[in-house]
């Protein structure tokens, strides 16, 4: 069965508190009334991170507001959800997590053709103040070249 889908959750504080080395696809472990507050579009992942526990990935602090039409078995906001790869994809992303000290960043929460829940994450490397600084003049610099050629084209 497919649906269609347009459902998409972006993390826009992690392009610019971080650097992306490597990014992948990953399923996640959701209740059922966590899936329907999803398709709601009623989550969100901008304080969130991912985390090894014995050998299995988990991501913490993800927000997933409470299904509105559900009684008292409504699931916790705030718990750790599992994140499912394959076995090579978790071997490699915890042996760069623990020897490079890198950290593993939700970038977005999505739906996919299929229904299910999916979650873009990215290995990551975080960006000190004056990239930071840097990634703003980039930006400043694009806003205002932009605006010059628009200006020049209205002519």
């Amino acid at each position: 069965m497919k649906q269609q889908s347009n459902i998409v959750i972006k993390n826009r504080k992690a392009k610019f508190n971080f650097e992306f080395l490597d990014k992948f696809t990953a399923g996640i472990v959701l209740k059922g009334t966590e899936i329907k507050s999803i398709r709601e579009g009623k989550a969100s992942i901008a304080e969130s991170f991912c985390e090894f526990q014995d050998s299995e990935l988990f991501v913490i602090n993800m927000n997933v507001e409470e299904y509105s039409h559900a009684s008292h078995f409504n699931h916790a906001p705030k718990s750790e959800r599992k994140l499912l790869l394959n076995k090579r994809e978790l071997k490699k992303l915890e042996k760069e997590v623990r020897t490079s000290g890198l950290t593993i960043v939700p970038l977005t929460l999505f739906i996919n053709d299929h229904g299910l829940a999916k979650l873009t994450i990215a290995l990551a490397k975080g960006k000190k103040e004056y990239d930071k600084r840097e990634t703003i003049k980039e930006r400043d610099t694009k806003k205002k070249l932009s605006r010059i050629k628009k200006a020049f084209n209205q002519r």
